[in-house]
Order: C-alpha cells, then sequence, then structure tokens
C-alpha cells in the first residue's frame, strides 16, 4: 500500500520530536528526599482482571491470589483503567513516555521495529531527579533499556523470554542464561538481590520489577503443576459466542476451539523429528487447522479439553507470580521499607480467559481492553480504597512523577490521578477513553481499530480492510454481545460518540486518514532480537 505524504512528514515531525526530547532537562520540585517515597512497579504480562481475586469477579473463588490482593487490601483498587493499545510492547511504551503508541513511535510488536529508548521516559526523569533506578524482568522493546542503573531483561525468544532456560541481558552488555530457576522466580530472585545488595542505599529507588507470566505459551514452574487437578473449572459466560452481528470478531484467529496449537496445549510431539519438524508440528493449528489428541474427543468435549488444559496453566502461572509478589512484600516489610514504597501491581494489558471463545488480547472489548491496577501508599491512600474513574496506561508516568514530586513534562499526554488516591475525592480525571490498535494480520487476524468507552457505551470502527461499526450498552450489555449500531434509537447516540472520537483524535494527535492508519499498519521494521541468533545450549 501507498505511503501518503501526509503520513511521511507526520512521521517526520513524530522523530523530530523525539530527538528534541532528548536535550530537554526538565526541573525538579523542592522536595526532601530522605522523604521521598520509594518505587516498586510490578508487572506482569496478559494478567487478566479477572485472574486477580481482589476483582471478585467470576474467577475468584477457585483461584485467589492473595498476596496481589494484599496491595489492594493495604491500598486502592482501581476498577477501570484501560490500555491505549492492547499489545505488549506499545503497552509498555505507552507506559514509559505517558503518550500512545503513535506518538511515541512504537505501535505494534510485529515488525514494527522497536522502541526508541533516547526519547523521556518517566524512568530518566527519576534517575535525573536522583532515585536508583532499575529494572528486572520482561522488557520486549527491543533497544535495551535506557534510564536505568541497573537492568536485567529477558532477550530471547524475539524478546518475549522463555519460562525455562530464561538469557538475560544485563546493563546492556552481558548476556546471562539462567537455568537453575523458572523465569518467574528468578526476576524475583535478581529483584530482592538488587534491593539488598545491588543499589544505593542513600538514595530513594524505583524498581520496575516485571514477569514474562502469565503469557502464552503458559508453561508454570514444576511447584504449581498440581493446582486446579481436581475436575474442570467454570466457563465464562459468552464461552460460546456466535459472533452474531460482528464481521470482525468473526474473521479472528485466536478461538480456543480452532486456533491454539500443540505447543500451548503441552502435546508431546514424535520422537526424531527435525528442528524445522519440531517447529511446524508444534504450531500446527495457528490458522484453523483441525487437530485432537485423540479420535475420540470432539465437538464440544474437545473445545472443553482445550479450554481445561489453557486455563489451568495459565491460572498456574498466575500463582508463581503472586508467590513473587508476596516475596517483595515480605521483604519491604522486613527491611522496614513498606510503608515508605509506593507499591504498584499491574499487567500490560488484559487477556482473554475464554470470554467469547477467545485466548490472546489485542480488541478493545473490555477483557483486554482493561489492566488491573491498585496501588498501596498509607502516606496517602486509606486501605480498601476503591475508585472507578475511567484512567489509561498513559496516565501511570505522570501519576508516578506526581507522587514523587518530580515535574511532568507538558508532552506527556497521560494525567495524574493523584487526587482519585484520596478517597474523598469525586473528581473524574476524564468522562471518555480512546483506543487504537494497529497490528494486522499476524498474529491473530485482528482488524485495526479505533474506539471510545465512556462510564455506559462502546463504539468502535473497523478500517483496515472493512468499514464495519459496534456499538455497546455495557450496562445493558456488559458481555458485549450485541451490537446496536444501526438499530432504532441510537442515532443520536452515536453521532455523541462519534464526535467525541474526533475530538479526542484531535487531543491525542491520531487525526490522521484512514489511508495513513492503513499505512501505519502496513509498515515492515524488522526487530532486533532473535532468539536464532543466540546459543541456549
Amino acid at each position: 500500500m501507498k505511503i501518503t505524504k501526509q503520513f511521511t512528514i507526520y512521521f517526520f515531525v513524530l522523530i523530530f520530536t523525539i530527538l528534541a526530547c532528548k536535550s530537554i532537562k526538565l526541573p525538579v520540585k523542592e522536595t526532601s528526599i530522605s522523604k521521598r517515597p520509594n518505587i516498586v512497579f510490578i508487572m506482569a504480562d496478559d494478567h487478566a482482571v479477572s485472574a486477580i481475586s481482589a476483582y471478585q469477579d467470576w474467577l475468584a473463588e477457585v483461584a485467589p491470589t492473595p498476596n496481589i490482593d494484599r496491595i489492594a487490601n493495604e491500598g486502592m483498587l482501581m476498577k477501570r483503567t484501560f490500555n491505549t493499545n492492547s499489545i505488549c510492547g506499545p503497552s509498555r511504551a505507552s507506559i514509559l513516555t505517558g503518550k500512545y503508541s503513535h506518538v511515541s513511535g512504537f505501535f505494534k510488536n510485529e515488525k514494527g521495529g522497536d522502541f526508541d529508548g533516547s526519547q523521556m521516559t518517566f524512568p530518566k526523569l527519576f534517575q535525573n531527579s536522583g532515585y536508583e533506578t532499575a529494572v528486572i524482568g520482561k522488557w520486549h522493546l527491543g533497544t535495551s533499556p535506557t534510564g536505568f542503573d541497573y537492568s536485567k531483561v529477558m532477550i530471547n525468544w524475539g524478546g518475549q523470554g522463555t519460562y525455562f532456560n530464561p538469557v538475560f541481558l544485563e546493563n546492556g552488555r552481558d548476556t546471562i542464561i539462567e537455568r537453575k530457576r523458572h523465569s518467574t522466580a528468578q526476576v524475583a530472585h535478581d529483584a530482592l538481590k538488587w534491593l539488598g545488595e545491588g543499589r544505593d542505599k542513600q538514595k530513594p529507588f524505583m524498581l520496575m520489577y516485571q514477569f514474562k507470566a502469565p503469557h502464552r505459551p503458559w508453561e508454570p514452574a514444576n511447584e504449581f503443576k498440581d493446582l486446579f487437578t481436581d475436575g474442570d473449572l467454570p466457563h465464562p459466560k459468552n464461552f460460546n459466542d456466535d459472533y452474531n452481528g460482528r464481521k470482525a470478531a468473526s474473521e479472528q484467529w485466536m478461538e480456543i476451539e480452532n486456533h491454539m496449537n500443540r505447543r500451548d496445549l503441552k502435546v508431546r510431539p514424535p520422537s526424531g523429528l527435525s528442528k524445522q519438524e519440531l517447529g511446524k508440528y508444534y504450531s500446527f493449528g495457528n490458522k484453523g487447522q483441525f487437530w485432537t489428541p485423540s479420535d475420540t474427543l470432539k465437538g464440544a468435549d474437545l473445545k472443553n479439553w482445550k479450554y481445561q488444559a489453557y486455563i489451568k496453566d495459565y491460572l498456574r502461572c498466575v500463582a508463581g507470580v503472586d508467590k513473587a509478589v508476596g516475596k517483595m512484600l515480605d521483604y519491604l516489610k522486613s527491611n522496614d521499607l513498606l510503608d515508605n514504597t509506593i507499591i504498584i501491581y499491574t499487567s500490560d494489558q488484559g487477556f482473554y480467559l475464554g470470554e467469547h471463545g477467545w485466548f490472546d488480547k489485542r480488541w478493545m472489548y473490555e477483557e483486554s481492553f482493561k489492566m488491573p491496577f491498585m496501588i498501596r501508599y498509607p502516606e496517602l491512600i486509606k486501605p480498601k480504597s476503591v475508585n472507578s474513574d475511567l484512567l489509561l496506561n498513559i496516565d501511570f508516568a505522570p501519576t508516578l512523577l506526581d507522587l514523587a514530586g518530580i515535574d511532568i513534562p507538558k508532552d506527556m499526554q497521560g494525567t495524574s490521578f493523584v487526587p482519585q488516591l484520596e478517597s474523598n475525592n469525586k473528581s473524574a480525571v476524564r468522562d471518555a477513553v480512546y483506543y487504537h490498535y494497529y497490528e494486522f494480520p499476524k498474529w491473530h487476524n485482528v482488524q485495526p481499530h479505533y474506539g471510545v468507552r465512556t462510564s455506559r457505551y462502546k463504539l468502535i470502527h473497523y478500517y483496515y480492510n472493512m468499514d464495519e461499526w459496534e456499538l455497546f450498552d455495557l450496562k445493558k450489555d456488559p458481555n458485549e454481545m450485541e451490537n446496536l449500531y444501526g438499530t432504532s434509537g441510537t442515532k443520536k447516540l452515536t453521532r455523541r460518540l462519534k464526535n467525541k472520537i474526533m475530538e479526542l483524535q484531535v487531543q491525542y494527535k491520531d487525526n490522521m486518514s484512514l489511508e495513513d492508519m492503513r499505512a501505519m499498519t502496513d509498515i515492515v521494521i524488522e526487530r532486533v532480537y532473535n532468539e536464532d541468533n543466540i546459543d541456549t545450549n
């Protein structure tokens, strides 16, 4: 597809803006260093809200997360936190920069290039203001971390990292293969080691503590493999969605029944396969090829078998993360750091645990659009507080800067929600949130789309090789099964929501033409990390 002149100009402006940010030194508010809070920013990968028992969702009773829940019980649970682009790298870029992914320049994982680490990020601002900074665990942004005094991040499997024998890059220089521990336990070990031995204890610290789990292919540590072995786990209410009235949803490749592969479901390969043959064996099913582990297992029984294998391994991975979070909380408490440390638990996005019959993320539907977010800081937040404001992942950076007394750059697109952390504050951050997803067709054939969500309604536009709209009333239809677009009585509401989309597109600098949006999807820029270049033997 041809890239238009307007699109080319747009990207030159973007690059100029990023380069200009390198030379800007931003002021720091007058704050006593001795009283400045430490930060522990804990982030899992693909952790669905429904798989955190503090949210009291449909899996809460069967799969409790007591350690993660401690953060919510001793702080605030945010119930309406959303991401701007539901895929790993772009969400992480938005968290770091406080900007939408089309502004940060990292808007898709697949052949979208790598993160420009020269631009301003909130870790750099913390580092410049006297904090000791570190990132440990999953990074998935291609280029080496910047703004950190210490970094140890996974680089194998295309930057995803692996559950076993993960390969780390330490301080942008040394490659380390960790063979003793499962990746979740290794990240926990490294984070506690840095807190105990690796940092300058005369400074406040800002630690990004980030897990691969529970990302695909959901390989739990051996100590959790006996969990959930007593019978079947429940299905979500819309497990058997038929996608009626939703064209884009009907064309995806992420159904548990039809698009999970043998690697996902731990089906052992026959012996004697070459590396190439093994790759084909494991990936079989990605594009809807039919397979079954048994000639007698078919239909609804096969779908349930795949679901049970998937959901149990996913939740076993979550159990490992919960244990690691508990270790961090216990360490902070035993070292008298708990009350002067802001502790956050979140994920880069949500995930489908059988809702709509799916796995994975990407969509603006609630399960992947919504992120878990909870924060503990007794200096400001009362225990068991709950907030239902519409928040975005671009708000994390300005909020953390605000809490630490560091000036927020004017070009950050997010808004600090520090006022919302006080239980008695009734002011709202915003009345609607805007979303935009670009990647297509790999990996799951999810149509690029943008949209708006208010406290009650959601309007989505799919635009790449179709022109389809979806309208949902989230109060009457929380599972998003009935597309109201074009139905009787919705004309005025639809017009209002389309106007809101245009308003937010101007505000967030995403008001380009559909042709230029499609051109962004078509861009091909290879990524840096490739597991074939790393010897893990």
